[in-house]
């Protein structure tokens, strides 16, 4: 296998690994932050993120979305591990978001309060060599890469704040899981129609050797047009390369059509086995390879 696995926000001491390794959970504030400690960072380390960054970077021409590349560039992250307090001042003039460092993995109902409060945590530490291709745990490069450029689009930036607003329904309905579909299908694994034909935004392909290439490019998985309804019945992977991808028209459109209550879409999907990742459905708008 050679994609990058990572995971849904979950409570981080459900999570394997070595906490000791991955950050200090007992010394963070009570919003489960803590501060970066850029000093504790090895020159093997640095090293690491100039590799994983170059890489990434010579994948995404004519397969990122042009918003995610503009904010790339503005956060000129590439030459070392970057600071928070320098990617803070780009995105606040930007949207007025901010990162917040976390030790690892938090718990559903922290993580939705800091997007609801245009905070981002990242997790400061960096991936070990053995894991560059392979990672289970979310760490600073996947989300520093991955999800930090589009918050400086300020229709995505909302996008992600109205998505935090609506945890705690989510957790009053027991529907965290549904609510985690559409992040792992959009802010994970979205692709984007764009005047230059599909492209990809999601963080967890274009922090992805591979994927992002494979989620533009390849015939065998679905590309179905975005549906809210649908994103949040459907069951992902988290152990390959994705099944099917959902495809927004635009950003615009998206915020457009997820704010709103989603009240009846838990009721509806409560007790419902999800849909299968791989399943194509009479009513999906399938997009075929010759219409991008």
């Amino acid at each position: 296998m050679d994609q990058e696995q990572i995971t849904t926000p979950k409570n981080p001491f459900e999570a394997n690994t070595n906490h000791a390794l991955r950050g200090d959970y007992e010394h963070m504030r009570e919003d489960y932050t803590v501060e970066q400690p850029y000093d504790r960072y090895t020159d093997a380390e640095q090293a690491r993120w100039r590799f994983l960054y170059d890489r990434q970077k010579k994948l995404l021409e004519g397969y990122a979305a042009q918003e995610y590349i503009d904010g790339l560039e503005a956060l000129n992250a590439g030459e070392a591990i970057p600071r928070v307090e320098d990617a803070n001042k780009v995105l606040g003039d930007a949207t007025g978001w901010q990162l917040v460092a976390v030790p690892g993995l938090i718990p559903d109902d922290v993580f939705f309060d800091h997007l609801a409060n245009c905070r981002f945590p990242v997790s400061w530490w960096i991936r070990g060599e053995h894991e560059l291709d392979y990672l289970v745990e979310p760490d600073y490069f996947h989300d520093f890469f991955g999800h930090v450029p589009l918050l400086s689009n300020p229709v995505f930036a909302e996008y992600m704040r109205k998505y935090g607003k609506g945890g705690p329904k989510a957790i009053e309905f027991g529907a965290q899981k549904m609510l985690a579909r559409l992040y792992w299908y959009i802010v994970e694994f979205g692709l984007i129609y764009t005047k230059d034909g599909l492209r990809a935004f999601g963080a967890g392909m274009l922090s992805s050797k591979n994927e992002t290439i494979y989620s533009v490019e390849s015939p065998k998985p679905n590309r179905i047009g975005f549906d809210l309804e649908r994103v949040l019945n459907t069951a992902y992977m988290v152990d390959d390369f994705q099944k099917t991808y959902f495809v927004v028209d635009s950003f615009e459109s998206l915020f457009e059509i997820s704010d709103c209550d989603f009240t009846e879409f838990y009721k509806r999907g409560a007790g419902s086995p999800p849909i299968s990742p791989d399943r194509v459905l009479p009513t999906d708008r399938v997009i075929n390879k010759g219409e991008f």
